[in-house]
């Protein structure tokens, strides 16, 4: 038996010991170093870039501009952002001014992370001096940064792909909601927001690209879905796939942040054009202007239900803020608008989304992926409406939790294994095993509970896959078997679970089993490590190979060699004016209970306890798991919390970790106790469901609830920074004074 054993994380010893190369540590004879020019400006027309000056430093080898990457344009979803914004014209050394050619998105600065220029030295010295010296000319024009300006009738068009600014609409029509709500006796009704945040990845962005003795280029990079950055770069390149080879060495932490592109194209343009090893690093202030964030979100929330505590009616405006390029905010905006009632059965509803274009930071993929701002809004109003009928939020939640056979806001059954009711039960069982904290002078405690659901794999009718290779070598036993799989592991175990799943499968001890991982060359797609789907993927898909792989050895057919694609079962798109979807492969479900002190003299907030019930399916590796709802737990509390990223007209005020602060051992809970459900997902090979973002998606409620139960203040704006409570704080000892 090799699942369910907490084994050691394959690359732990070389992690605590310094051995295990992250990007940034990789170097070859004869290599080059690269730095990117970026606009820091939010919005602008580029006329023009003057290299002159900047060529002639010594060391400089090349500049390379957006008129040098032959199909100027990439997009994990949508091929709608330029790799590097052109100029109208390029001036060089020999005195030509070059006019260019470019499409219409192109010469538009949209936000301060635009890349204008690589610049590449034979020193990184050389390089940051050039990059001083590139003259630009752009002609700034007028950031529109709030979402309910770009949506005026009068807004100017941001970006020629999106009319009215608007990115992506949908709506979910389920019922008769305004009927529905003539018959509630209470209604709550809100606003709420939720800010950025940065992914703070202790490798920022680094990268090593070379030209190989077949002539493809060769990328050594930190990403979540090494397939993905092969075609990306292909298309910008204009070459083949397989003229691309991407490796994954040590990631150094992704949460969503490595699956858009930010270095790989321009590096591996570097190094194409010049057939050189060139190696790029980004600085921390880089990667936070150059990479994308969390979405901000707002939203108008109203839930409706009978005296006894059954929810009616439910109707939510979402308007999210994409930035002004795609990136994932289409599918973002698509998991928000299918969490934000919560995991309930609710007869009516009534959804309006809509993902805005903006000249903000870009916002895309995190941890969550739109799930945990629209349940702190499905959450909240919950616990709400469970304090104005004066019912225990866990019953409230029991009354009304979804069940097999459920129908969801999208019309359809919620699929097989449904077990929120369960989970709910466990975590305020666990919960009450321990009383509140007593506290002294100006300070009170609270205890606050919230659960959710969210997809586990791809949704809306992506054709989700994922391949493994399985080979067997030996003479009357199996002495040796390699296994193939381009799964990424950005630090949550990922290839310690591939391992012992390759052990179930085959029946063989880990010291016979080779695995090769995270290169393209070597192993078909994987599919993205994110979506809380890898673990759910691999199993299957090295089921599969193993499968085979067993039953040509069986047949002598030796070495056995086989390949197998892991196909799930097919989702749907929502109906653009009703939702009608079956949206999601399966489902994952948490719940969580927070016990917060308040400081009611400064607003700030320290939690003690924190029980996070996750069910999981089966536990490949229970100590693995552990380490993601701790891990995912102290990334939520900062989000709630402690990180606010600030812009001011587009540009980025917090683009250090001195101003933009993350949780330290001292910031986050005295204690986060996990309970780990294994109720076995029926769609999952050895009953496995994935997990990993589900730790993340309900924190920012059961805070928000403790702190009400402990001061009587409702906060609906994230972060709950310390001025934000104290403010709340003051105004609600002028109506009326604390709770007792």
């Amino acid at each position: 038996m090799s699942i369910g054993i907490s084994l050691p994380r394959i690359d732990a010893r070389a992690k605590v010991t310094g051995t295990a190369p992250y990007p940034g540590d990789l170097s070859m004879p004869g290599m080059l170093h690269a730095k990117v020019l970026f606009a820091r400006r939010p919005h602008a027309r580029l006329k023009a870039l003057d290299l002159r000056e900047a060529l002639q430093v010594p060391g400089v080898v090349a500049i390379f501009t957006g008129a040098d990457v032959p199909n100027n344009e990439y997009g994990l979803v949508l091929f709608d952002a330029p790799v590097m914004v052109t100029p109208e014209a390029l001036r060089l050394p020999s005195g030509e001014q070059r006019c260019l050619f470019h499409k219409p998105f192109d010469g538009v600065i949209r936000h301060v992370g635009e890349k204008l220029a690589l610049i590449v030295a034979e020193t990184e010295r050389a390089a940051e001096q050039a990059r001083a010296l590139i003259r630009v000319e752009a002609e700034d024009l007028p950031p529109l940064v709030d979402i309910h300006a770009a949506l005026q009738p009068d807004a100017p068009q941001i970006h020629p792909h999106y009319p009215g600014n608007v990115m992506q609409r949908y709506k979910v029509r389920k019922g008769d909601v305004e009927a529905a709500f003539a018959q509630c006796d209470v209604i709550i009704e809100d606003i709420y927001t939720t800010g950025a945040q940065e992914h703070a990845y202790l490798q920022p962005e680094a990268g090593l690209a070379y030209t190989d003795e077949q002539g493809r280029v060769v990328l050594w990079v930190a990403g979540q879905w090494a397939h993905e950055d092969q075609h990306q770069i292909a298309h910008a390149l204009c070459l083949p796939p397989e003229q691309i080879r991407v490796i994954y060495p040590a990631i150094g932490g992704a949460f969503g942040g490595r699956e858009d592109m930010s270095i790989q194209i321009v590096l591996s343009l570097a190094a194409w054009k010049l057939n050189r090893p060139v190696k790029l690093i980004w600085t921390r202030e880089e990667s936070i202007i150059g990479h994308h964030k969390r979405h901000p979100m707002w939203f108008h929330a109203k839930l409706g239900a009978t005296r006894d505590g059954k929810v009616l009616a439910a109707k939510v405006e979402i308007r999210s803020d994409a930035g002004p390029y795609a990136y994932t905010s289409t599918k973002v905006l698509g998991n928000a608008t299918v969490t934000c009632v919560g995991p309930y059965e609710v007869p009516n509803v009534w959804i309006d989304a809509a993902a805005v274009v903006t000249h903000n930071v870009p916002s895309g993929a995190f941890r969550g992926f739109g799930a945990p701002q629209a349940l702190f809004v499905a959450e909240t109003q919950m616990n709400k409406l469970a304090a104005a009928l004066g019912m225990d939020p866990v019953e409230l939640r029991l009354r009304n939790a979804l069940r097999d056979g459920s129908l969801t806001i999208n019309q359809t059954p919620i699929t097989p294994g449904c077990t929120i009711a369960d989970v709910i039960q466990r975590c305020a069982e666990k919960a009450n095993e321990a009383p509140l904290p007593t506290v002294n002078g100006a300070r009170a405690v609270g205890r606050g509970f919230a659960c959710g659901h969210k997809n586990v794999g791809y949704s809306f009718g992506f054709p989700e896959r994922c391949e493994a290779t399985v080979e067997l070598y030996g003479g009357a036993e199996i002495e040796r078997a390699v296994v193939k799989h381009a799964g990424a592991d950005c630090g949550q175990g990922a290839h310690t679970a591939i391992l012992q799943i390759a052990a179930e499968a085959l029946k063989l001890p880990l010291d016979k089993i080779e695995l090769v991982l995270s290169d393209t060359a070597t192993s078909g797609s994987s599919g993205s490590a994110s979506a809380s789907r890898l673990t759910f993927m691999a199993a299957h898909s090295i089921k599969g190979a193993a499968e085979e792989a067993l039953r040509k050895w069986r047949d002598e057919d030796r070495p056995a060699v086989a390949h197998f694609v892991y196909r799930p079962r097919a989702t749907t798109p929502m109906d653009p004016e009703t939702g009608y979807a079956d949206p999601n492969i399966t489902y994952g479900y948490v719940a969580q209970s927070a016990d917060v002190e308040v400081d009611l003299e400064t607003g700030h907030i320290h939690v003690h306890r924190l029980v996070c019930a996750d069910d999981v399916g089966r536990a490949v590796n229970p100590q693995l798991v552990v380490g993601q709802i701790e891990g995912g737990v102290v990334q939520a509390w900062g989000w709630t919390a402690l990180e606010n990223f600030i812009t001011r007209d587009g540009h980025v005020l917090t683009a250090h970790l001195s101003t933009y602060l993350i949780p330290s051992v001292l910031d986050i809970p005295d204690r986060v106790e996990s309970v780990v459900v294994e109720n076995p997902d029926p769609q999952g090979a050895w009953g496995i469901r994935g997990m990993a973002e589900m730790p993340m998606l309900v924190t920012a409620p059961a805070v928000v609830a403790a702190i009400h139960a402990a001061t009587g203040v409702w906060i609906n704006h994230l972060p709950v920074t310390p001025e934000r409570l104290h403010a709340a704080l003051k105004a609600r000892q002028e109506v009326g004074g604390m709770p007792k």
